[in-house]
């Protein structure tokens, strides 16, 4: 893919008076939100890298618990992988692929399955051993991105066509039909989904969301490892270059199908069909940014969810408990920061940002620390690559010679960033290199 670097003309604005004018003028450049420099891009590229392959085995696992798991009343095997979904091709690598974004293999990552096979105790044990022993890939955390994607869902209603589709009555045949195929010749089940219906359409909906979130990371996995495999070639030279790439990413893959289907003793059921034309972009990217780095939901045990304490918000839209608001050292205090994706990313991590950490951290323990606020920072870069996207897709080029469009970008921009001005926002934090 592609790098498109946007070299803006100067512009005769009068500087923003915006609390984060400066990081609104590099926007305004074609820059991100992370500061441009070699220790970051660095940082960045490195973390994508160890996200990569822990996230190609979280799509495969989100696709086959909403495809083949579906209703098991007793998932207890749901994070044990079959042959069939590792070797799953993926549809942006490969030479098979639809769009061959990453130029690795399609099937598993390699480094994924020696994990899988040896650990960290770098043992071949029997599968039910690693699992027990929790010496696996966590799931949990995929599935707490899928939750915070379904308990935030009407966030984006009457946008998000995909959300608004799992409460029309077609949704609910579809998923009845599946339903009923599921359970056939099990009075037991079938007799409580009579008594309780809207539970297990509800059910199925929260299967829509695993499925939708499968289909988002099956992108993300290739464009991370393409990113990675480029730096280290010597073809990323900015974090500009980087924030680019994603955005041509961003467009690129923009109008992927968002689907749910259910394999039932050999036959195809399709809940959500792929006709419906539900769009990678506007029902997965952009509602699980909103969801995941914004919004999530404090973990219980760190804020009260009793209406009295008042530790939780009201009201949705003021939830701000993502990666961007995470205090990485002391846990809950403005955000939860994923220690289980930190866990497994410590696994992949390349050899340069191991010696980065060695040169910088407290000792081992501390590394996982040091590897979140990492996270963080390319997490903001995503976001900046986010935002670029949505300014190119709804606004005005950043060299347009309009100064009415220009103004407009930046009172796009300024929108953007009146989230951050909250004290919890780590925006602040990420300006400074000596933020580990």
């Amino acid at each position: 893919m592609a790098t498109t670097i946007v070299s803006p003309s100067p512009t005769k604005l009068p500087p923003s008076t915006h609390e984060f004018a400066d990081i609104i003028h590099r926007l305004e450049a074609g820059g991100s939100m992370l500061p441009d420099t070699p220790e970051n891009l660095m940082q960045i590229i490195g973390i994508y890298k160890a996200y990569a392959v822990p996230m190609d085995f979280y799509w495969r696992d989100l696709l086959y618990i909403a495809e083949r798991v579906f209703l098991n009343p007793l998932p207890a095997f749901k994070y044990f992988l079959p042959k069939e979904y590792l070797e799953l091709h993926n549809h942006y690598a490969g030479e098979d692929a639809d769009l061959r974004i990453w130029r690795g293999e399609a099937t598993a990552h390699p480094e994924l399955l020696e994990f899988m096979q040896t650990g960290e105790v770098k043992q071949k044990f029997p599968k039910l051993f690693h699992h027990l022993w929790h010496d696996r890939i966590n799931m949990e955390f995929a599935e707490a991105c899928m939750r915070s994607m379904f308990w935030h869902r009407q966030m984006y209603a009457p946008v998000n066509k995909f959300d608004s589709y799992l409460d029309t009555d077609e949704y609910k045949a579809n998923a009845d039909q599946a339903i009923r195929a599921y359970f056939q010749g099990n009075p037991l089940m079938l007799g409580l989904y009579k008594l309780f219906p809207d539970m297990f359409i509800e059910q199925v909906r929260q299967l829509s969301y695993y499925a939708n979130l499968g289909l988002f990371w099956e992108v993300m996995a290739p464009v991370f490892f393409e990113m990675s495999d480029l730096y280290d070639e010597g073809k990323f030279k900015s974090v500009p270059d980087a924030m680019n790439f994603l955005v041509n990413g961003i467009f690129a893959i923009a109008g992927r199908p968002i689907y749910h289907h259910v394999y039932i003793s050999g036959e195809c059921y399709e809940i959500i069909p792929k006709s419906k034309g539900f769009m990678w972009l506007y029902e997965a990217a952009l509602p699980y940014v909103e969801a995941v780095f914004y919004r999530t939901s404090p973990f219980r045990g760190t804020k009260s969810y009793n209406a009295q304490a008042r530790q939780v918000p009201t009201d949705q839209k003021d939830f701000h408990y993502g990666i961007l608001y995470a205090d990485v050292f002391p846990v809950g205090t403005a955000g939860i920061p994923p220690t289980l994706l930190m866990q497994d990313m410590l696994h992949f991590l390349p050899p340069y940002l191991v010696n980065y950490y060695q040169q910088h951290c407290r000792g081992e323990n501390d590394m996982l620390i040091q590897l979140g606020i990492t996270f963080q920072r390319s997490m903001y870069n995503v976001t900046s690559a986010v935002i670029q996207a949505l300014r190119t897709a709804l606004l005005y080029p950043l060299d347009d010679p309009n100064p009415k469009h220009l103004m407009a970008n930046r009172q796009f921009f300024e929108l953007q960033l009146d989230r951050f001005k909250r004290k919890e926002a780590r925006l602040r934090d990420i300006q400074c290199q000596d933020y580990r």
